[in-house]
């Protein structure tokens, strides 16, 4: 009888999946690849990657074409030469203003201003901000305000009396004087960040830590550094960006002699004297903008995860 009963059972079951497999798949179906919502959403996006591509491919070309090509006034076309002397003469020939050495001076005065900002801003803020997440002190939240408050302050309002404060110190026109500014400025948006993605990992850990006997810089230092590369690659590419492309404060708090590159590019674009080399002008424009372009390429998966991180907590 256990068996008849086997075999009724398994023979329903296959009717049953008989009849499941006549009335077809259920579900949504699948959407068509040239569907009109995605031709509508691919479409717009190509149209924003060609508007902001376009330029670059101008510059690019120009850059590579000698100048009695260009007054052909084809700027779309390829050259039909290669030639390397623009991109040579705007690296160590260009003159800005007295001097004719190009962008190479600029750009280790640049490299000398980035590097210790860099370090010196993310250090200090990363501390801040587990800090702020991790060891409440008395008055805490009034100081992370006044580090929001101070993150969306206008440049323009403090160069002032940062100028003052910096000659009666005897370092304005400095590199060290322009180090500092871009150190303090980067401070508040940078703290803000850390705190946020600190504030966002298990607390859990932090209180095993605790108990286990660590300190402040123990847990900052074994616990807190190895989980939070994606906060440092973002820390890492605004301070990055932001230092090399700046020209307000490169232009108010340094001279001639230790003008960083984006402020040497300005006076080559801009000058007045002898010929308006444009390839020139294309070449210098895309040697300044390398750095930060290399930046993002290769960290540019890391920033979106982190920017995500530190930025939904609080």
């Amino acid at each position: 009888m256990a068996d008849v009963s086997t075999l009724n059972a398994t023979g329903a079951a296959l009717d049953a999946v008989r009849t499941e497999l006549a009335s077809g798949p259920r579900g949504k179906k699948p959407r068509k690849v040239l569907s009109r919502r995605n031709v509508m959403i691919y479409g717009i996006l190509g149209l924003a990657a060609l508007y902001y591509l376009l330029p670059l491919y101008v510059m690019v070309v120009t850059s590579l074409k000698g100048m009695p090509e260009v007054r052909l006034g084809n700027i779309f076309s390829p050259p039909v030469e290669i030639t390397f002397e623009p991109w040579v003469k705007a690296w160590a020939e260009a003159c800005t203003g007295l001097n004719c050495d190009g962008l190479s001076r600029g750009f280790w005065n640049s490299v000398r201003i980035l590097v210790p900002s860099v370090i010196v801003s993310i250090a200090v803020a990363s501390v801040s901000g587990y800090a702020l997440a991790n060891w409440r002190f008395k008055g805490s939240e009034l100081f992370f305000s006044v580090l929001i408050i101070g993150a969306f302050i206008p440049y323009q309002v403090m160069i002032y009396p940062l100028v003052i404060i910096l000659r009666e110190i005897g370092i304005y026109g400095s590199l060290t004087g322009l180090v500092i500014v871009h150190t303090i400025f980067g401070m508040p948006i940078l703290t803000l960040l850390f705190r946020n993605y600190f504030a966002g990992l298990p607390e859990e850990l932090f209180k095993a830590a605790r108990i286990d006997g660590a300190g402040f810089w123990q847990i900052y230092g074994r616990i807190m550094l190895p989980m939070s590369l994606p906060i440092f690659v973002v820390a890492i590419i605004i301070q990055v960006t932001g230092i090399w492309n700046d020209f307000l404060f490169g232009v108010v708090f340094t001279r001639p002699d230790t003008y960083p590159m984006t402020v040497q590019l300005n006076n080559i674009v801009n000058s007045v004297q002898g010929v308006k080399e444009y390839n020139v002008n294309m070449a210098a424009t895309l040697l300044t903008g390398a750095v930060p372009l290399i930046v993002y390429f290769v960290s540019g998966r890391l920033f979106v995860r982190g920017i995500a991180a530190g930025a939904v907590k609080g």
